[in-house]
């Protein structure tokens, strides 16, 4: 993954990602298991060994955590009122004219 998707990722499960952990028992491969811990070992040390299997899980179901987050937080937008009210412009503007010249710009 990108790197910016990676920040993206970790921000958002860090702010709206859930807060309670769980103990569970997995069975892997012993040779898999050994090259995982050796390099977790090697660059985080032994005690970040949970948090790179976490990070190894969110990374299979990022999607899921970004629609969850982008979820809530469309949900905090939701509750706010919003108003919309028309205003006229200061400067009397043509709009066909200015959409013209940028097209007109792009050749």
């Amino acid at each position: 993954m990108e790197m910016r998707k990676l920040y993206l990722l970790y921000t958002l499960y860090r702010v709206y990602g859930m807060s309670d952990k769980i103990k569970t028992s997995i069975v892997v491969d012993r040779k898999v298991w050994e090259e995982f811990r050796s390099k977790v070992g090697s660059e985080k040390g032994l005690k970040m060994l949970s948090h790179a299997v976490e990070e190894a899980i969110e990374e299979e179901i990022g999607e899921v955590l970004v629609m969850e987050a982008f979820e809530k937080l469309l949900a905090c937008r939701e509750a706010l009122p919003l108003t919309v009210t028309p205003i006229k412009p200061r400067v009397p503007t043509d709009s066909g004219k200015a959409v013209r010249e940028l097209r007109d710009s792009r050749i």
